[in-house]
C-alpha cells in the first residue's frame, strides 16, 4: 500500500477559490465514487453460536414491532445502504433537517420526529436561466447526479459536472458552478443558523441560499436563479391528498420576501414549508404557486424559459387528491452587466411547530415555537427572519470559526473534521421541544429543574439506524461538543438523566441476549437511553433490550464523570448541589459489583458496558479505571459540599481500589483487558485509560491513581500496536490487539474502529503531550470515513478493513471537540498564532510552515508528508 499522509488528503482544498473558504470538505462534482462499501452483517464462524439466542429472540421481538407498524430500534435486517452522496444538511437544531447531497440532491429528510425518510426529491433542485438580448440561452438545473425515472424529463439534468466543486465546513457549504461558454460563475453558499451559545437563532428550522452570480464576459446578461420544491419527503405518504398551495409577501421580521407556502401534514402533525426570496432593488421575484413534479415538468420549464421568469399568482392551489403530489417554483432574475456581479437570496423554512411520538401520548412545542407561535402560522415570519438575520448568523459563524481555521498550527484535515462532524448535532434525529401545558399527560414533566423549563427538553438518537434517544454510554463521548458550544443543552440533558436515576419503573421486559425478564428501569441507576421515537421518550427509557443495562458497568460512572466536568467547565455550584444525591446514588449502587472487595468493581463475564459485544469479567482497565476515576471525582465533589464522611468513606475505597487495579491488570507496558482467564484477557484496548482522559480532561490529575509513567507507557504502546500496524498509521486505532500487534478476534467489535473511541483517544493523547501521536491518529478516523469509504455526513459508529461499517449517521464521532477541549486547556501553545508564519504552495498541496510536532503541518522547506513519513518510521 503506498503511503497516504494527511498531506495527500482529497478533500483538502489545493487552492484559493474566491468567496469560499480556503479549509473544510472540497470534492469536485466529478469526484470518482468511493470503493464500495457494505454494512457488517456476517460475524466470524466462532462467533455465531453465541448470538444464536439473541437472533431467536430478537426475530420475536421484529415481527411483534412490525405487526404493530412500528419500527425495532434496531433494524438489523434492514441496514441502511452505502449512499456516498451526503454533503452538508440544512436546517437548526432540534427542529427537523433536511440532508443535502453534494452533487445538488434533496435527500434526507428528517421530519417526522426521531424518523428518516433517504429519499432524493428530484423536484427540490435549482435552475439557471441565462439570456442575452432577450433571447434565452441556456437553461439548466444545476446537479450533476443522475435521475432515475420518467417525472421532469422536460427539464435538462446533468449539469458538467467537471464543472463544479462542492464545499462544506458546517454550518456553511458552497457550492461553485463555472459555465464556460458564457464565462459565467455562480456560487450557491449555504446557510444555517447554527453556532455556539446561541439557543434562539440556532433553534430555526430554516436555511438560506446565498447566490452570486458573476458575468465575466463581454456582454450583459439577464440570469435568473430558480429554486423549485415539492410537498413532503420522497415517500408514497406524499401522494395522500389534501396539500395545497399559498403564495405570500412578509417583511414583518426584517427580510423583505416573497414566495410560496406548501400546506401538508405528515402522521397527522401539520407542517409548512415555506420557499421564498429577498426582495431587493435590482432584482425581479416571480413565483409559480403550484405544479406537478409526477410530470414531464414543461409547465415551469417553459414558463421560465419563456422571459426568464414566472407567471406569478394571488391565488392558492386546490387541495391535492390522492394519488397526487404538488410543486411550487420561486425565481430570482438579475441583470448583470459585463464584468459585474449580482445577488440572489433564498429561504427554505419548515414550520412543524406543534408534535408527538408514535405512540402519541404527549404533544410537545418545538423550542423555535416560543417566539414564532404553535398554530402553525410562523413559516412566513421565519422566513422574512431568516433573510433578515442570515448576515448576522455568519458574522457569529465567523467569529466562531476563525480563529481555529486562521491557525497555522493546526492541520487542515482537523479543522474540516471538526466542523463538519458537528452536522449531528442538527441531522442526529435532534428534538428540542417544551411539553405542551394542559396535555393530560404534562404533570409528569411539571418537577423539570428551572434551567430545563428555560432551556427545553433536548433528544437526539445515538444514531440514524440506533434510534434511541440520549443513549448514555455513547453521548459520554460526544457530550464534549455539547459542554463547549451548547452547555445549557449539555445540563439539560443531565437534568433529565438524574430525574431518570432516582425513578423506577417496575415493568417487566424480556432482554435478548440472556432472554430472561427484568424491570424496565431500576431505581439509582442510569438509564442506557431515554427511550425510542416509536413509543414515548422520557417516560419510557431503556428502548435498548439487547442487554439488562441496570448491570452494565460503565453508565453509572459516566453518569458521575460528566457531572464532575459539566461542573469543572460552567462552575454551577448549584448544578452540583443538585446532582450529587443522584452521584452518590449510583456509587453506592455501584458498590455492589465489586464482589470481592478490592476496592475494584467486577464486570460480570457478558458484555456489560457500551462494548456490548465484548465480554469483559472480573476487574478490567475500561470500567475500573473509570470507577476509580468516578470515586476521585466523588470524593472531590463531597469535599467541595462539605459531606465529610462520604469523603472519607470513598477515599478509604479508592485507596484501595488503586492498588488492586495495579495489582490485577498492570503488565509492564499497559494494563490487561481483565483480570480473568479469557484467551483475551491480556488484549490491548484502545480505550482503556477512558477515565484518565476523563478525570484529567476535568481538571484533576491524580498521580497514584493514575501513574504517569503507565500513563505515557499505554498510550505509546496503543499507538505502536493498534494504529501503527494497520492501514500504516493511517486507519485510526483498532479497538483490541493482542500483545504482539495483531488484532483480537475474540469480538466483532474488537476488530472494529470506532470513530468517537479514536478521537477521544487522541485527546487523551493530546492532553498527555504526545500531540503528533494524537493528530496522526485522529487523522485515520477521518482519512477513512471522509475519504476513503466515502461516509462524509453519515460518520458511523464502526468501520473496520475489510470496507465494512456498522450504524451510519452516529452519535459519538462528536467526541472530536475533546480534541479541541485538549487543545485549549492543556496545549495552548499549539493555539498561539506565531508571528510571521505563512501559507507557502509546495506540490500543489497548501503547506502550513509552522509547527513540526503535528502531522499536517511543516517546517519550513520540508513538506507535511515528509515530516510525517519521519513519525512513522521512527
Amino acid at each position: 500500500m503506498s503511503f497516504v499522509g494527511p498531506d495527500q488528503s482529497p478533500t483538502t482544498p489545493q487552492e484559493h477559490i474566491d468567496g469560499v473558504p480556503d479549509f473544510g470538505w472540497r470534492v469536485p462534482l466529478d469526484r470518482p465514487n468511493p470503493a464500495k462499501c457494505n454494512p457488517f452483517t456476517t460475524p466470524r464462524l466462532k462467533h455465531i453460536p453465541s448470538f444464536v439466542g439473541l437472533s431467536l429472540r430478537y426475530m420475536t421481538y421484529w415481527i411483534s414491532k412490525k405487526r404493530q407498524g412500528r419500527k425495532i430500534f434496531i433494524d438489523h435486517l434492514n441496514p441502511i445502504s452505502h449512499k456516498p452522496i451526503y454533503g452538508c444538511p440544512i436546517g437548526g437544531i432540534g427542529g427537523g433537517s433536511i440532508g443535502r447531497g453534494y452533487r445538488g440532491e434533496f435527500c434526507r429528510f428528517h421530519m417526522v420526529p426521531g424518523l428518516y425518510d433517504y429519499n432524493v426529491v428530484d423536484a427540490d433542485q435549482f435552475t439557471v436561466c441565462i439570456r442575452k438580448n432577450g433571447v434565452t440561452v441556456l437553461q439548466q438545473v444545476l446537479a450533476s447526479y443522475k435521475k432515475t425515472g420518467k417525472h421532469l424529463k422536460s427539464w435538462d439534468w446533468n449539469f458538467p459536472a467537471a464543472n463544479a466543486t462542492y464545499h462544506a465546513l458546517y454550518p456553511r457549504a458552497w457550492t461553485v458552478y463555472i459555465i464556460p461558454e458564457f464565462n459565467v460563475k455562480l456560487v450557491c453558499r449555504q446557510v444555517s443558523p447554527v453556532y455556539p451559545h446561541e439557543y434562539k437563532e440556532s433553534s430555526l428550522p430554516a436555511a438560506v441560499f446565498v447566490w452570486t452570480i458573476t458575468n465575466n464576459s463581454t456582454d450583459d446578461l439577464d440570469i435568473s436563479i430558480m429554486f423549485s420544491f415539492k410537498n413532503g419527503r420522497g415517500v408514497k405518504e406524499d401522494k395522500e391528498g389534501g396539500c395545497w398551495n399559498e403564495p405570500f409577501k412578509c417583511d414583518s421580521e426584517g427580510g423583505d420576501v416573497s414566495g410560496v407556502l406548501i400546506h401538508q401534514t405528515f402522521r397527522d402533525m401539520d407542517c409548512t414549508y415555506a420557499l421564498s426570496a429577498a426582495q431587493r432593488e435590482g432584482v425581479s421575484v416571480s413565483h409559480l404557486v403550484s405544479f406537478d413534479p409526477q410530470g414531464t415538468g414543461s409547465e415551469v420549464w417553459l414558463d421560465l424559459k419563456e422571459d426568464g421568469q414566472l407567471t406569478s399568482s394571488t391565488e392558492s392551489s386546490e387541495k391535492t387528491l390522492k394519488g397526487k403530489e404538488i410543486a411550487a417554483a420561486v425565481c430570482v432574475q438579475c441583470h448583470v452587466a459585463a464584468g459585474k456581479l449580482a445577488t440572489a437570496e433564498f429561504s427554505l423554512v419548515w414550520d412543524m411547530p406543534v408534535i408527538h411520538f408514535s405512540s402519541r401520548g404527549q404533544k410537545y412545542h418545538r423550542r423555535y415555537a416560543r417566539w414564532f407561535g404553535t398554530d402553525g402560522t410562523g413559516a412566513k415570519q421565519i422566513s422574512s427572519h431568516a433573510i433578515g438575520q442570515y448576515q448576522a448568523w455568519e458574522s457569529k459563524i465567523e467569529e466562531w470559526q476563525n480563529p481555529i481555521l486562521s491557525n497555522r498550527n493546526l492541520p487542515a484535515w482537523y479543522k474540516s473534521a471538526l466542523f463538519n462532524e458537528l452536522y449531528f448535532v442538527s441531522d442526529g434525529g435532534t428534538i428540542w421541544v417544551d411539553p405542551v401545558d394542559g396535555d393530560s399527560s404534562t404533570s409528569f414533566f411539571k418537577n423539570d429543574h428551572a434551567l430545563v423549563k428555560e432551556y427545553s427538553k433536548f433528544l437526539y438518537l445515538e444514531g440514524h439506524e440506533y434510534r434511541m434517544f440520549n443513549t448514555y454510554d455513547v453521548h459520554h463521548y460526544a457530550s464534549f461538543a455539547f459542554i463547549q458550544l451548547w452547555p445549557k443543552i449539555q445540563l439539560s440533558l443531565q437534568y433529565d438523566i438524574a430525574h431518570s436515576v432516582m425513578s423506577e419503573d417496575s415493568t417487566r421486559v424480556k432482554y435478548y441476549t440472556s432472554g430472561h425478564k427484568g424491570l424496565l428501569k431500576t431505581l439509582h441507576t442510569v438509564p442506557h437511553d431515554v427511550g425510542d421515537p416509536e413509543d414515548e421518550p422520557w417516560k419510557r427509557v431503556n428502548a435498548y433490550r439487547i442487554h439488562e443495562t441496570a448491570n452494565w458497568k460503565d453508565l453509572n460512572l459516566k453518569f458521575v464523570l460528566q457531572v464532575y466536568r459539566d461542573y469543572h467547565a460552567t462552575q454551577d455550584k448549584e448544578f452540583m448541589e443538585n446532582m450529587y444525591p443522584k452521584v452518590k446514588g449510583v456509587i453506592e449502587t455501584a458498590l455492589k459489583w465489586d464482589i470481592d472487595d478490592d476496592g475494584i468493581i467486577d464486570n460480570s463475564g457478558f458484555a456489560d458496558q457500551t462494548f456490548d459485544a465484548w465480554t469483559m469479567s472480573g476487574a478490567s482497565a475500561y470500567c475500573g479505571g473509570m470507577w476509580l476515576a468516578s470515586l476521585r471525582m466523588t470524593i472531590e465533589m463531597a469535599s467541595m459540599l462539605g459531606f465529610k464522611e462520604d469523603r472519607d468513606k470513598y477515599q478509604v475505597v479508592l485507596d484501595k481500589g488503586r492498588q488492586s487495579y495495579e495489582t490485577k491488570l498492570w503488565n509492564g507496558r499497559y494494563y490487561d483487558y481483565d483480570s480473568s482467564t479469557s484467551g483475551h484477557h491480556d488484549s490491548l484496548m484502545a480505550d482503556q485509560l477512558a477515565g484518565q482522559w476523563f478525570l484529567r480532561a476535568s481538571g484533576l490529575q491524580d498521580d497514584q491513581v493514575f501513574p504517569p509513567d503507565h500513563v505515557q507507557s499505554v498510550l505509546k504502546t496503543i499507538y505502536e500496536n493498534n494504529v501503527m500496524k494497520y492501514g500504516n498509521g493511517n486507519m485510526g486505532a483498532i479497538n483490541g490487539t493482542r500483545p504482539d500487534g495483531s488484532r483480537d478476534t475474540s469480538s466483532c467489535q474488537a476488530e472494529e474502529f470506532w470513530v468517537g473511541v479514536i478521537y477521544g483517544l487522541a485527546a487523551s493523547m493530546i492532553q498527555e503531550g504526545l500531540i503528533s501521536e494524537g493528530f496522526q491518529t485522529a487523522w485515520g478516523a477521518y482519512h477513512v470515513c471522509w475519504e476513503q469509504y466515502g461516509l462524509q455526513f453519515q460518520t458511523p459508529e464502526a468501520y473496520m478493513t475489510s470496507k465494512h461499517y456498522r450504524s451510519l449517521g452516529y452519535m459519538r464521532p462528536l467526541c472530536i471537540w475533546s480534541m479541541q477541549w485538549a487543545l485549549e486547556r492543556f496545549q495552548p501553545q499549539i493555539l498561539q498564532q506565531i508571528e510571521g508564519a505563512t501559507v507557502t504552495q509546495t506540490r500543489s498541496v497548501l503547506v502550513q510552515e509552522v509547527n513540526p510536532e503535528v502531522p499536517g503541518t511543516a517546517e519550513s522547506g520540508v513538506t507535511r508528508s515528509e515530516i510525517q513519513l519521519e513519525v512513522t518510521e521512527q
